[in-house]
């Protein structure tokens, strides 16, 4: 059973009724999709390739959580939650057994098929779903991934909403692995980036489903599906009315859809995606501690992947806390810096941050190219703002911190750019996610991303307006430090 070792990962492996669909992430028994979790899944796969070899309690854990200190009554509760899926036990049928001080071993015999075969449905032999293979675990997502599991075949519409980076997608794909036993026609995920004309909706969508020649939507009213509908930001209006028209005419379909605004469609329930976890300043006693935190799990967990025998210790944590801290916790931001750690070691990581946007160029060549940069991220959103949105955002860019809408009208405004005007287009950019609105003691407040602001920066350094707004920005500042502006001096800096 060695040569199961080194399958590629459009491998199927066999045992018993069930087929373990390396690429998809799937169990079948029959055609029928088994409940597993994304733990009890990565551990089967070790197990199962590993087949009639005993793997060892350490290997397992080292190999389903590289980036987490985790207890063995982990391990023990998903190997028995995979027992309870698979019957194991039942009708003399045995998969996984416990050898004493020693670990665990799949016994049943395995077949390879070394293509996927296509899963049956009701009426044509094609596959239940089109998710792409996850390559990586996911970190962070659990209990956001739960809520959305747990809510979306009730609420049927919902949007996660982020700047990009966030990880829109990549919990969306794991939302809809989790349902697909739910949804006995499958799962569908449409990249609506591939297009940028609303009139070629329909048709993409069309051509995903495999739909052919003249085949209407409205000939799917009964399939209980799942439709995910990726990167909606830049065709929201042809969207919104597909969503609409869809959830009327098919009343067994759910949508989630990812976008870095909401549709405004009806019945959507909106889902904002947060940063991963950072440290806080203080309270950094132990490497246990910090790994506790989303952002720094993700961060030695790809550094591993670079750089074998990476290890986080305790004169690292200022150094990764303020790595995590100076990307947002952004999951792309993270990954792409941890790409650097076997050419600049951590210091060398700390030293190029003021460089963000050089430091996060080594791209991931299987991504889609929106998505191998950061910096290709971001121009994906600038250029799909208007003239105007693209000025005032850059303009913002000499806030070094938060600021309220009065200081963006006294240090950006002018009599190319009214008031009125300022005030929508700061909405806008909100509501698109490349400025986040807070709460302040003294009302709300907007604030950049830390790598939004040095994106919006770059762009202003490169035109004819940065010497003068900086003179405004001081101008500014300088008057709100005077006694009589004190409490809005504070409210800059807080």
């Amino acid at each position: 059973m060695n040569s199961l070792r080194d399958l590629n990962s459009e491998a199927v492996l066999r045992f018993g009724p069930y087929a373990l669909h390396l690429a998809q992430r799937l169990v079948l028994e029959g055609d029928r999709p088994l409940r597993l979790g994304g733990r009890a899944l990565d551990v089967l796969q070790v197990l199962v390739e590993h087949a009639g070899s005993v793997v060892s309690k350490e290997q397992l854990i080292a190999q389903v959580w590289p980036r987490s200190v985790v207890e063995e009554i982990n391990l023990r509760v998903h190997i028995a939650a995979l027992r309870r899926a698979l019957g194991d036990g039942q009708n003399g049928q045995c998969y996984i057994v416990n050898i004493p001080q020693r670990g665990y071993s799949f016994v049943a015999p395995v077949q390879h098929s070394p293509e996927p075969v296509a899963f049956p449905s009701e009426t044509v032999h094609k596959p239940l779903h089109n998710l792409p293979a996850r390559l990586t675990p996911i970190t962070g997502r659990d209990a956001l991934v739960g809520s959305l599991v747990r809510q979306l075949p009730v609420r049927r519409f919902m949007t996660l909403v982020g700047p990009c980076g966030i990880g829109k997608t990549t919990v969306a794909v794991r939302v809809a692995e989790l349902l697909l036993q739910h949804y006995r026609h499958g799962a569908w995920m449409v990249d609506l980036a591939e297009i940028d004309d609303p009139a070629q909706v329909v048709d993409h969508l069309k051509r995903t489903l495999q739909l052919k020649v003249g085949t209407t939507l409205e000939s799917l009213a009964n399939r209980h599906a799942l439709l995910v509908l990726d990167n909606c930001e830049h065709l929201l209006e042809r969207c919104r009315t597909l969503v609409e028209t869809l959830l009327q005419s098919m009343p067994r379909l759910s949508i989630l859809a990812t976008s870095r605004e909401p549709l405004r469609a009806a019945g959507e329930t909106v889902s904002r995606l947060p940063p991963l976890a950072v440290p806080p300043l203080s309270g950094l006693r132990s490497v246990a501690e910090v790994m506790g935190y989303s952002a720094v799990q993700l961060f030695v967990s790809r550094a591993r992947a670079r750089q074998q025998g990476f290890t986080l210790r305790e004169q690292d944590l200022k150094g990764v806390r303020e790595i995590c801290r100076r990307l947002d916790g952004l999951p792309l931001a993270i990954e792409l810096a941890a790409a650097h750690i076997d050419a600049l070691a951590l210091v060398g990581l700390q030293a190029q941050l003021d460089n963000c946007f050089q430091l996060l160029t080594r791209g991931r060549r299987t991504a889609i190219p929106r998505h191998q940069t950061l910096k290709a991220a971001l121009d994906w959103s600038y250029e799909r703002l208007s003239s105007r949105e693209q000025s005032v955002l850059q303009r913002l860019a000499v806030f070094k911190m938060a600021f309220t809408q009065d200081a963006a009208i006294s240090v950006i405004s002018g009599d190319a750019l009214p008031v009125a005007e300022l005030i929508e287009v700061l909405d806008n950019l909100a509501l698109k996610s490349l400025l986040s609105l807070e709460q302040g003691s003294s009302g709300p407040r907007y604030r950049f991303l830390n790598t939004t602001r040095s994106y919006a920066l770059e762009k202003l350094e490169h035109s004819d307006e940065l010497c003068a707004l900086e003179t405004r920005y001081a101008g500014y500042l300088s008057q709100m430090r005077a006694p009589s502006g004190g409490q809005v001096a504070l409210q800059l800096v807080e």
